[in-house]
């Protein structure tokens, strides 16, 4: 009776460990694209007029299509003269609109802005926060480095890494770990610290010039 008590339940565990990601993943999407729904349903209106098109089939069309005209727009800043009516448009932006900067700085804070800094360049790093003498040590991100060779990280928290702690740490404080990415990371903040034994393992830049 044991035996099949035990058989059940690890099959049962097995099961949910499959399902149960896979439930999270569409339950995140379908709030997803409700959210992105609600946001373009004007454009959506317009193009079921237009098209012919129904519902679901509408809104896909519309993201396609901004996800399309973000990428045209990439495109062409990366020309000179669109680079140029871009710092124009973002001179007079910056001007004329409230709170424009804050957040053009905040979403080139987050995706690193094409200046090597950002919470999704990286690299990580394990600091010792608490100064290198005390063997306390936590998993960061290196957002900045100073003239005088300090750094700021951001250490998030577990395991939700959407928030965490800013620090600002010397140099000595700091270990690179060039062979982890930020993916890597991030995936055994949310896992609690699951898989850390791996990271850690990675060479550090420290040990490479060694």
């Amino acid at each position: 009776m044991t035996r099949v008590k035990t058989f059940v339940t690890l099959t049962l565990l097995g099961g949910l460990a499959v399902v149960l990601p896979l439930a999270i993943f569409i339950l995140l999407f379908q709030w997803l694209f409700g959210q992105v729904s609600e946001l373009v349903a004007p454009a959506v209106h317009w193009f079921e007029a237009q098209t012919g098109f129904k519902n679901t089939v509408a809104r896909l069309a519309v993201i396609a299509l901004i996800l399309g005209g973000c990428f045209l727009i990439g495109l062409l800043v990366k020309t000179g003269v669109g680079g140029w009516l871009h710092r124009h448009m973002d001179h007079w932006l910056g001007r004329l609109a409230p709170g424009y900067n804050t957040i053009k700085d905040l979403v080139l804070q987050f995706i690193g802005g094409g200046a090597g800094e950002g919470v999704l360049s990286g690299p990580v790093a394990r600091v010792r926060i608490l100064g290198v003498d005390n063997p306390l040590s936590v998993t960061a991100i290196v957002t900045s480095r100073h003239d005088n060779g300090d750094f700021t990280v951001y250490v998030p928290t577990a395991p939700v890494p959407t928030s965490g702690f800013v620090y600002h740490v010397t140099a000595d404080c700091v270990e690179i770990l060039p062979d982890v990415t930020v993916e890597a990371a991030m995936k055994s903040i949310v896992a609690c610290g699951s898989g850390s034994g791996r990271l850690l393992a990675q060479p550090s830049e420290e040990a490479a010039l060694s």
